[in-house]
């Protein structure tokens, strides 16, 4: 019997940033900015820098919202010429933030966010459905935060992080008549946040900020395949034609460096640099209990390689105060794919991406409401994966738009 090779880059999709499955929505006013981080006019500040709190000028603030995402991408078969598209649903990430200052020099708040994850559903009877069928991934993340004023125009802060992530993967068994799904909603890892917020002038706003690596820990798996029942026993699966599988997933580590300049009392200039270091993440290890799906000497263990590299994006984006009450904001970022043409893969499907944001805002008294949205420009590419035997051109297309809230007081 053939083994059953299983492509695991879907359990590192929940992770996967920049370009791939890092969804930049944590912030309805920062999209509208290109997602510029040195902003601390209401709680949103906190999921990009936890010093950031001590710059709100209110003792509280709560902000809240959600996002739509629309995304379609589109592979051609070199061989056969044809074209399969993806039938994705409207992916919907939210955020939650609060941030209260205990006494004028310290500050806490909580942050909760999805910041990876995505829905991709492929025809059945496409070309790589024997890699992908259709793939559901989702990231939360949980952080209390703490923030101290070392001086009236510096901060620092820190923040501890629960992440909690789930995938559940259908690919095509074609040998067997049959599917395999991949499922665990129990992936978990710890990690932290440090950051420092610099105020030297009331024009100038600038943030620093690092977000620590994550090791996702799948440790309750379960694939299911779904296939003849004359097949469990050289399948090594039990009676429901299922077996376990254990994964570490790796989340690397951010850098961020934001700065944000009033050229007038209505008008502001925010810039953005990230670096990713996605270098570190060179293959993914799947270790299943019984089933032989593997390609190592050990037939349970697959080892699939990944080869990606470090990514850097660069942001700008500016606000215009019309009124005292009424904001139009602009952006621009360009965001790079973490792996090579050679190393393309359709459950987390990646291109170098010009995105083109803007938005309004408006508040009265403590109250504010935000709205903003973006068009992804995603450079098509060639399809070169020798490893899936996997060829041909992608392309792709996504939009988003948000709505959010705040409330400022005392």
């Amino acid at each position: 019997m053939k083994k059953i090779i299983v492509s695991t880059a879907l359990l590192a999709g929940v992770l996967t940033q920049a370009g791939g499955f890092r969804v930049s929505l944590q912030g309805v006013k920062q999209l509208a900015m290109a997602h510029t981080s040195a902003h601390t006019e209401d709680a949103s500040v906190a999921f990009f820098n936890p010093a950031g709190m001590s710059f709100i000028p209110n003792r509280l603030s709560v902000a809240a919202g959600g996002f739509g995402i629309n995304t379609e991408i589109t592979y051609q078969n070199p061989t056969t010429l044809e074209s399969f598209s993806t039938d994705n649903p409207m992916g919907t990430p939210i955020y939650a933030a609060v941030a209260y200052k205990i006494v004028d020099e310290v500050s806490v708040g909580f942050s909760f966010t999805t910041p990876y994850g995505s829905t991709i559903q492929w025809p059945t009877d496409w070309a790589g459905r024997e890699i992908v069928q259709d793939i559901e991934l989702k990231a939360f993340y949980f952080q209390p935060m703490v923030s101290v004023k070392l001086a009236p125009w510096v901060s620092v802060g820190g923040s501890y992080i629960y992440a909690k992530g789930s995938v559940d993967w259908t690919k095509a068994l074609t040998q067997f008549g049959g599917t395999l799904n991949i499922k665990d909603d129990q992936a978990s890892g710890q990690g932290f946040g440090l950051g420092f917020y610099f105020r030297p002038t009331d024009k100038l706003d600038v943030s620093v900020a690092y977000r620590s690596p994550i090791d996702m820990e799948a440790n309750e798996g379960v694939a299911s395949f779904n296939v003849s029942s004359a097949l469990y026993p050289a399948l090594g699966v039990n009676a429901a034609g299922q077996d376990n599988f254990k994964a570490v997933l790796p989340l690397v580590d951010e850098y961020t460096v934001g700065v944000t300049y009033k050229v007038t009392p209505k008008w502001s200039v925010s810039g953005d640099f990230n670096y990713s270091g996605w270098g570190r993440y060179q293959s993914l290890t799947l270790d299943f209990e019984n089933a032989p799906a593997g390609n190592q000497a050990d037939a349970t263990v697959l080892v699939s390689p990944k080869n990606f590299k470090s990514t850097q994006t660069w942001r700008v984006g500016t606000q215009y105060m019309v009124t005292d009450n009424f904001a139009a904001r602009l952006g621009y970022y360009y965001d790079e794919s973490p792996y090579e043409d050679q190393d393309f893969i359709p459950e987390t499907p990646s291109f170098d991406a010009n995105v083109i944001t803007a938005g309004i805002g408006y508040k009265w008294k403590g109250l504010g409401i935000d709205l903003s949205g973006a068009y992804n420009f995603q450079t098509p590419r060639d399809v070169n994966n020798s490893y899936l035997s996997f060829y041909g051109q992608a392309k792709a297309k996504a939009y988003y738009f948000g709505l959010g809230l705040s409330y400022n007081a005392f």
